[in-house]
């Protein structure tokens, strides 16, 4: 077990690069993270960090140690949750960083929460791009392709858009029956926030024809003013699906141009690679897959 301890404490400051946010996160001295190494080196009688005044860098050989390391522990790790599994339901607190568009998700997290209530949810909405490990969190939720080579990744699912707006907009304004007809129109549009660009309607109409010069009625970096404005008669929205289910559903807004709306957004959970998949974020993992995103047929 001393070993296995040796092992957690050279994987979390691989991962860190620092001997002091590790010993922050496993509650020791910079100091005995950094002793702890060396007599690991010791041991194995090889160089496994580059030290610095300011940072840590893996040799080649902690590179490869690091891989094994890895899957000892997550071995270890999947042994003990499989044992807890069979004596308790998923429990604890779970903290996860979702982009702002998650809002729109809350009432699938509330129910969440309904369905499994000894699960403590600490949730935080932003699109910066959050360190995992450093900042503590179980996992993140973001869309885009994955680029920390330190996490592990799981897609949750694909979200199709639809553009819609209410009854009343269409009332006035009149539905348009082609892509061309939607520059005629007051469109609310997304910024983001990482870039600042607007995000684009990718419309494609049956013959090929392709619209994206649109006007910009109102222009927000979040996504909720652009549904509250799209239910309210200010405009058109092309806005994820899940975003707009409900109030389609119920009336509020009706979606058109189905067949010509191209854009989609493909979500991401990740989590450390370091860390199995502990049944409380499976769970979770599971039930957004189930409710947020609609299944794909093959």
């Amino acid at each position: 077990m001393d070993s296995l301890g040796a092992l957690n404490v050279f994987v979390h400051a691989a991962e860190t690069r620092s001997f002091t946010v590790t010993g922050r996160q496993l509650g020791v001295s910079s100091s005995a993270v950094g002793k702890a190494v060396a007599r690991l080196e010791d041991r194995l009688g090889v160089r496994l960090f580059h030290r610095s005044t300011r940072a840590i860098t893996l040799t080649p050989e902690g590179q490869l140690f690091l891989e094994r390391c890895r899957r000892v522990l997550s071995e270890m790790e999947a042994a003990e949750l499989e044992l807890a599994q069979t004596r308790a339901r998923p429990a604890g607190q779970l903290r996860i960083s979702l982009p702002l568009v998650g809002m729109l998700m809350v009432p699938t997290l509330s129910a969440f929460m309904d369905a499994w209530p000894d699960i403590a949810l600490d949730l935080d909405f932003s699109d910066r791009l959050v360190d995992v490990i450093e900042e503590g969190f179980d996992a993140v939720i973001r869309s885009g392709e994955p680029t920390d080579s330190r996490l592990m990744a799981r897609r949750l699912g694909r979200s199709a858009f639809r553009l819609v707006g209410s009854p009343a907009y269409f009332e006035r304004h009149g539905t348009p029956t082609s892509v061309t007809e939607v520059a005629q129109h007051r469109c609310l549009r997304h910024r983001y926030p990482s870039t600042g660009k607007i995000e684009k309607w990718r419309l494609v109409g049956p013959d090929g024809t392709a619209v994206e010069d649109l006007p910009c009625t109102v222009v927000s970096s979040a996504i909720e003013p652009l549904l509250y404005m799209a239910e309210h008669g200010r405009g058109l929205a092309c806005l994820p699906d899940f975003a707009v289910r409900a109030s389609c559903a119920e009336g509020r807004l009706v979606s058109v141009l189905d067949d010509a709306v191209t854009n989609t957004v493909d979500f991401r959970i990740l989590w450390p690679s370091s860390r199995y998949l502990s049944p409380k974020l499976r769970v979770f993992v599971d039930f957004l897959a189930d409710t947020v995103f609609v299944p794909e047929t093959a």
